[in-house]
């Protein structure tokens, strides 16, 4: 399983960071954030990272996108963290397209992948329902009602929710809440009849929705009272791709950091000069190291090893939590009191860090499932 990336993903990783330099700095964010944006994205960034190919990067050539693999949407993932870009791009290509990929019929893989490679389509995926994450602590109903499915309940935390057109959403069919069996993923119009959508923005500005279905009418996605395996994979996919933008969150907040240590001055010296600061940044040096020994690994395994899937996802999205939580604090402790302030984007970080960390699960959520994985 390999360490490094290629001569082609290493070319992806060099387009990917000067687009987002350029394209969606963190001034993006901001004034998405002061001016209120009633998408909370850049559509016309969007479409430059359709046109680019992202959306359709883990897609099979034959149903319209690259094939590139998720160590590739890696890659992309790590430089829109660094600059806090703000896009559909977790919501529906990587939550979305996988949920389809894994449970779709063929029929349902054709007309819908198509869409999202060209940037048609916006997919969001519609599990939470308690304010921590539960992936099987499902209520939420799902009824046969002649061909098509009716389901009543509510979600929460749903990402990128008010701009979707289809959420990808998961029900119970039978059993109760916490059961691992019974569950049924459902693809619903979110402009359909029955559906209330409230939008809310996170401490990080970022799209969530809560979202009410009141007997609404769904279509299957893969097996009925069988959803558990998909749903675990799909996960898995998010928590291992989210890392990888956490991981660029982290070293641009760290470079940042290193920076201004450089260059603030105090008793007449650089405050890096200082050994406690010294020994605090190196720290962090080392904790991201691991952090990104862990990523690479994690996306390899989603592109060659699906067995260590599992295990590879809690592990990448406990270290990479924890890390962006040691890394985002640090940042604005070593800033001072500036760093408190709206006038420097080291806050967006520590924002960022707090929302990330309780995205499909914390780290000790994580580490019980770790644990149970192998038994210990």
């Amino acid at each position: 399983m390999p360490l490094v990336l290629n001569e082609e993903q290493n070319i992806l990783q060099d387009t990917a960071k000067d687009f987002c330099a350029s394209k969606v700095p963190i001034s993006q964010l901001r004034r998405l954030r002061d001016e209120k944006d009633t998408l909370g994205f850049d559509p016309e960034t969007w479409q430059q990272m359709v046109d680019l190919g992202w959306a359709g990067i883990t897609i099979p050539e034959e149903y319209g996108g690259s094939g590139f693999g998720y160590m590739g949407m890696g890659v992309i993932m790590e430089e829109c963290g660094r600059t806090l870009a703000a896009s559909p791009l977790l919501a529906t290509a990587v939550l979305g397209s996988s949920a389809l990929l894994l449970g779709g019929s063929e029929a349902q893989k054709s007309e819908l992948l198509g869409q999202i490679t060209r940037g048609e389509l916006l997919l969001a995926m519609a599990l939470e329902e308690t304010a921590h994450h539960s992936p099987y602590g499902i209520a939420t109903k799902a009824k046969k009602s002649g061909a098509n499915y009716q389901v009543t309940g509510s979600k929460k935390f749903v990402l990128d929710g008010h701009i979707a057109d289809k959420l990808v959403l998961v029900a119970r069919s039978s059993g109760k809440a916490g059961d691992r069996q019974g569950l049924t993923l459902l693809l619903v119009d979110r402009e359909a009849k029955g559906v209330a959508v409230t939008r809310t923005i996170m401490a990080d500005s970022r799209n969530a929705a809560n979202i009410e279905f009141n007997k609404v009418d769904a279509n299957l996605l893969g097996k009925e009272g069988a959803a558990v395996e998909i749903l675990d994979r799909v996960l898995d996919t998010g928590r291992i791709l989210l890392a990888a933008e956490m991981l660029g969150g982290i070293q641009e907040c760290f470079e940042r950091t290193v920076e201004y240590l450089k260059t603030r001055e105090q008793f007449g010296v650089p405050i890096g000069s200082f050994q406690a600061l010294k020994h605090r940044a190196a720290e962090m040096f080392c904790e991201i190291e691991l952090s990104k020994s862990v990523v690479l690994e994690a996306l390899s395994a989603l592109d060659d090893d699906p067995e260590q899937v599992p295990e590879l996802a809690s592990l990448a999205k406990a270290r990479l939590n924890d890390t962006y939580h040691l890394v985002s604090s640090e940042g604005i402790q070593m800033h001072g009191g500036i760093g408190m302030t709206d006038e420097y984007d080291i806050g967006f970080f520590i924002k960022r860090s707090r929302v990330c960390e309780h995205t499909f699960g914390s780290s000790a959520f994580h580490c019980d499932r770790y644990g149970t994985i192998h038994h210990f």
